[in-house]
């Protein structure tokens, strides 16, 4: 059966987009939830309005996370911790410190799910870790940690 989605589905696709799909998970979850609506022939006029608006939002979308990687990208942002000997932390630096720090410092907010740190923070020093504010635009955060 041929449906057309309303709401962004991981592996079946995104809002607006044309798919076929098994008759019984059409009529028993994604037409009962209002994930999809059948795909007449006025309802692919109404998906291909759909399709334009997403394509419009995403480019948006991408140029304002460009312009905010190409301000945060040259900048480095301190981290005040408690430090033991050695340089060691008191636990580690998180996510959220860092989208904290980035607000704090730029005027930026971050959600700090967009920031991902590959090796947990745990000595001072510097450090980078990657945020992704799009699927198309990631960019390197450079972190200073220092004793408080």
């Amino acid at each position: 059966m041929k449906v057309i989605l309303r709401d962004d589905m991981q592996d079946l696709g995104k809002r607006g987009d044309i798919v076929d799909v098994a008759d019984g998970y059409a009529r028993n979850y994604l037409l009962p939830k209002g994930k999809a609506i059948v795909a007449t022939p006025g309802a692919v006029e109404q998906a291909s309005k759909m399709r334009r608006a997403r394509d419009l939002r995403d480019a948006s979308d991408r140029e304002a996370a460009t312009t905010v990687a190409s301000t945060l990208v040259p900048m480095v942002f301190t981290i005040e911790a408690r430090v033991g000997s050695e340089g060691k932390l008191f636990g580690s630096v998180t996510s959220a410190d860092i989208a904290d720090a980035v607000e704090a410092q730029s005027s930026v907010a971050i959600d700090r799910r967009k920031i991902e740190i590959a090796d947990q923070i745990k000595t001072a020093g510097q450090h980078v870790v990657t945020a992704s504010l799009h699927p198309e635009v990631s960019f390197p955060i450079t972190v200073e940690v220092v004793a408080s």
